[in-house]
């Protein structure tokens, strides 16, 4: 599958913004991610400030932008020629499809209020799974749909179709998300949208920390790194990271996932695979995914792995679901070490990562799509940010004092190597 940096693809605004042209606001009150999201993009109010998200005693939602009681001048204009921004990520208390509601209501209140453009930022965007139907012309993809195929979608809907319509009913214009896995559904968001579709991919996050970090153990000129795509999903992925990764003696490989059921996986080596599996011994090994959710493939594609006697397995992923069954299963020693970024923030709660803290680390993205979205828009960068910040229990064997963001990686190496 093609996953191209749909920034580079997607329209641009072509006229600039500032920030005070920009509204940006969350779907859940005191939302740390959009907090912090709206202060990398130099919002100087606070979100609660700009918009009241009220639920009525029966339970109905309505969202209020606030203004003036006493100005009667501006109703229904209040956000004349601004860009809402609405930040959408997901938690515990509030149901995804409750927040999708959420993210409808608020966008027809932004355009019925003067808002000249709606933009939504769901990193981690909803319904993709639902990413076809079960009749041919429901769904593009790249590969011919056989009955097996239509049959596993038989009596649902296409509910990535539906959510891109409603989303553009309400008013949404532009959708930004990171690193989404389905083919289908970035076709289908761009047609929707006009080409207002940017799917971001965190190349440059995972370069910054492989490259700063302590992490792996390889050389400089990536002597004893692999790369490792689990399968043919991950494979362009993996082929972009080693060729931006750019160091000479770094390896890739490239694994064959054949599912028999739900929960039934046989991991085998791709016949193309540039290293073959006697050729793991003593290598650090960087296995790459899109998502995790049960853990069930991950593992088993680590422990397949394990039997050629690396040195090192890294489970790279850009969006962790942190399940029980997650936790348990990842728990397993075939993976040393989990790599994940906060496109769900839940996975920054101790609680959530459980026996997992002491082999995880997480990259905030809340610069680095700030970073992203001010490209997109046409707004000037913040100079002083960080490329992205980073979470790390001091129970990981790794932990040596507390690193805040990407600017404070580089004196590890020698820290670690003189024992400090």
């Amino acid at each position: 599958m093609r996953l191209a940096n749909q920034n580079s693809g997607a329209e641009a605004l072509t006229t600039s913004l500032q920030a005070a042209d920009v509204v940006v606001v969350g779907n859940i009150s005191d939302e740390p991610f959009a907090i912090d999201l709206a202060f990398a993009m130099r919002q100087t109010e606070d979100i609660a400030d700009l918009i009241s998200l009220k639920t009525f005693a029966n339970s109905e939602f309505c969202p209020r932008f606030i203004s003036d009681e006493q100005d009667f001048t501006r109703i229904g204009r209040k956000l004349a020629g601004k860009t809402v921004i609405i930040v959408s990520t997901s938690n515990r208390l509030v149901s995804r499809n409750d927040l999708a509601m959420r993210n409808f209501l608020m966008a027809r209140a932004a355009k019925e209020n003067g808002a000249a453009h709606v933009v939504l930022v769901e990193p981690d965007l909803f319904y993709s799974a639902q990413d076809r139907g079960p009749r041919l012309e429901l769904g593009a993809t790249q590969f011919e749909r056989d009955e097996v195929d239509l049959k596993k979608f038989d009596g649902q809907p296409f509910t990535a179709m539906l959510y891109a319509q409603m989303l553009s009913l309400s008013g949404v214009d532009r959708v930004i998300t990171v690193h989404n896995h389905s083919w289908s559904v970035q076709k289908m968001f761009s047609e929707v949208f006009d080409g207002r579709f940017h799917n971001i991919i965190p190349y440059d996050l995972y370069l910054d920390y492989l490259r700063n970090s302590n992490i792996l153990r390889s050389t400089r000129d990536g002597e004893g790194l692999l790369l490792c795509a689990p399968d043919k999903g991950a494979r362009d992925f993996v082929r972009e990271m080693h060729a931006r990764l750019a160091l000479p003696k770094a390896g890739s490989v490239m694994l064959d996932k054949f599912r028999s059921g739900e929960r039934e996986v046989a991991i085998s080596m791709h016949a193309e695979s540039e290293v073959r599996f006697e050729d793991l011994r003593e290598h650090d090994i960087v296995l790459f995914d899109d998502m995790v959710r049960t853990g069930s493939t991950v593992v088993k594609s680590c422990q397949y792995l394990r039997r050629g006697n690396p040195s090192r397995i890294v489970f790279a992923v850009s969006h962790f679901y942190a399940s029980e069954e997650g936790r348990e299963k990842m728990a397993h020693s075939a993976i040393d070490e989990i790599l994940t970024l906060n496109t769900l923030p839940t996975v920054l709660n101790r609680d959530e990562q459980g026996r997992l803290r002491r082999k995880m680390v997480v990259l905030k993205i809340e610069h680095w799509l700030a970073r992203n979205v001010c490209e997109i828009l046409g707004m000037p960068l913040r100079p002083d940010l960080s490329l992205y910040q980073i979470d790390m229990s001091s129970k990981n064997p790794r932990f040596i004092r507390k690193i805040h963001d990407s600017d404070q990686l580089r004196g590890l190496h020698g820290e670690r190597a003189s024992g400090l």
